[in-house]
């Protein structure tokens, strides 16, 4: 199947895309700051250069673009009709990358938490994100991740007679 746009065009949305504060990054930096979290930016010192460090919990965050890093199920994440050796190689090797720093940095005993784009894109989902955060951060798990399939999970209510 042929793209569906010029191979100029092509280029010009790619090289649009950031790599740092992106608006899903901003989203999540907001809210941590909003929550009173103070945290650093971009740590090239650790492994994978988390998108927000916050030295003091040991506490690692990737702010992942559902596409790039291959969300496994969700429906951002597909694999583009035309070179696909090409892209399932280089999305390969992203998810490679990413579990690589994340086993480091829990060498390091740093927790480390993935919040994935599309938990940033519907602002009905997106409103759970700070109460996800807040309850990551402040539970002992070493690792975790906030989708929005997560985040649509915690706001169903309990059927009646659940604990």
């Amino acid at each position: 199947m042929a793209d569906v746009v010029s191979p100029a065009k092509r280029s010009q949305m790619m090289s649009g895309i950031k790599g740092k504060n992106s608006l899903p990054e901003m989203l999540v930096r907001k809210a941590l700051f909003a929550m009173g979290h103070r945290f650093r930016l971009h740590r090239r010192d650790l492994p994978g250069t988390p998108d927000i460090a916050m030295p003091g919990r040991r506490i690692a965050i990737f702010v992942h673009g559902c596409f790039w890093h291959a969300h496994q199920g969700c429906k951002y994440a597909k694999t583009p009709a035309t070179r696909t050796e090409f892209w399932a190689a280089k999305l390969k090797s992203n998810v490679d990358r990413d579990r690589r720093a994340a086993a480091e940095l829990a060498e390091m005993a740093w927790r480390v938490l993935n919040v994935w784009e599309c938990s940033t894109r519907d602002p009905a989902v997106a409103s759970g994100l700070p109460e996800a955060l807040q309850a990551w951060i402040d539970s002992d798990a070493p690792s975790g991740e906030i989708s929005a399939q997560s985040l649509r999970a915690a706001a169903r209510p309990e059927p009646d007679g659940a604990p």
